[in-house]
C-alpha cells in the first residue's frame, strides 16, 4: 500500500529531453540512416524520416539528450525541496545529478515519476551509459523482475491493472484538484523553445512545476493534503 511508504524516502523526478541535433541537416549521415531504419515501421511511408525526426527524436534515448533533470524530496514539515540540473552539456548534467546519490539519505531512495518506468528511468540509465558512465544505483535495473523494482510510477498506479490506459499528469492534476500554473508551454514545445527560442530557463521552470504537481498528485493518491510550500535549492 502506498500509504505505508515513508514519503521522506521518495525522490520525485522529471526530465526534459530534446533531439540531439537542432535540425535534420546537422545530423551525421550515419545517424540519418540509423534513424530512417529504426523509425521506418512507425512512419509507414506516411511521413518522411526528416519530418519524423523533429517530432519524435526527443523521446528516443538513442537520438535525443537530456537538458534538464528536476528532483524534489519532502521534509518532515511537509516542505518540498526542489533542485534542477540543467544545461547544454548533457554529460555534466548527468555527472552532477549522479553525485547526489553518494549521500546516505539517497542510498535506498525510491524514485517516483509520471510514466517513469517507460520514460524517465530508462532514459536516464541509457544516457548515462551512452556518456560513458554507470547509472546511479537506483537506476541499475538490469535483469530485475518488475516486483524487484521498488520505484513508483503515478501513471501505473492509476491504471489499476488496465494496461491500455494512458493518462497525462495534467489530467490527473485536474481530477485530484491539484492547482497548476496556467503556463503557455507543454512537452511538445520543449524542443523549439530550446533550439529556436534558446530559452532554457523557461524549460527549467516548467520541469520544476511538473515535479511539484507530481508530488501533490502522489499525496492525493494517499489521501493526504496538498503541500503548503516548496523551496527551490538552486
Amino acid at each position: 500500500m502506498i500509504q505505508h511508504i515513508p514519503i521522506e524516502r521518495i525522490l520525485f523526478i522529471d526530465i526534459e529531453t530534446v533531439p540531439s541535433a537542432g535540425a535534420w541537416e546537422d545530423l551525421p549521415e550515419s545517424e540519418r540512416m540509423l534513424w530512417d531504419k529504426k523509425t521506418r515501421f512507425q512512419r509507414k511511408d506516411e511521413i518522411s524520416a526528416q519530418d519524423f525526426y523533429s517530432e519524435k527524436a526527443g523521446i528516443m534515448a538513442e537520438f535525443g539528450k537530456i537538458i534538464c533533470i528536476t528532483i524534489g524530496m519532502l521534509e518532515k514539515n511537509d516542505t518540498l525541496k526542489i533542485k534542477s540540473f540543467a544545461g547544454h552539456n548533457e554529460k555534466k548534467i548527468l555527472q552532477e545529478f549522479g553525485e547526489i546519490f553518494n549521500s546516505q539519505r539517497l542510498r535506498d531512495v525510491i524514485l517516483c515519476a509520471h510514466n517513469g518506468k517507460e520514460f524517465d528511468f530508462p532514459w536516464i540509465a541509457r544516457r548515462f551509459l551512452i556518456n560513458g558512465m554507470m547509472p546511479p544505483v537506483p537506476f541499475q535495473m538490469f535483469g530485475k523482475k518488475p516486483w524487484e523494482i521498488p520505484h513508483i510510477d503515478t501513471m501505473e498506479l492509476w491504471k489499476f491493472g488496465d494496461y491500455k490506459s494512458f493518462v497525462s499528469l495534467e489530467l490527473l492534476a485536474h481530477l485530484f484538484k491539484v492547482p497548476t500554473p496556467k503556463d503557455d508551454i507543454d512537452g511538445s514545445m520543449v524542443s523549439s523553445i530550446y533550439y529556436i527560442e534558446k530559452d532554457l530557463q523557461r524549460i527549467v521552470d516548467y520541469c520544476e512545476k511538473d515535479v511539484l504537481t507530481l508530488a501533490n498528485i502522489f499525496r492525493r493518491m494517499r489521501q493526504e493534503d496538498l503541500l503548503k510550500r516548496y523551496i527551490n535549492l538552486d
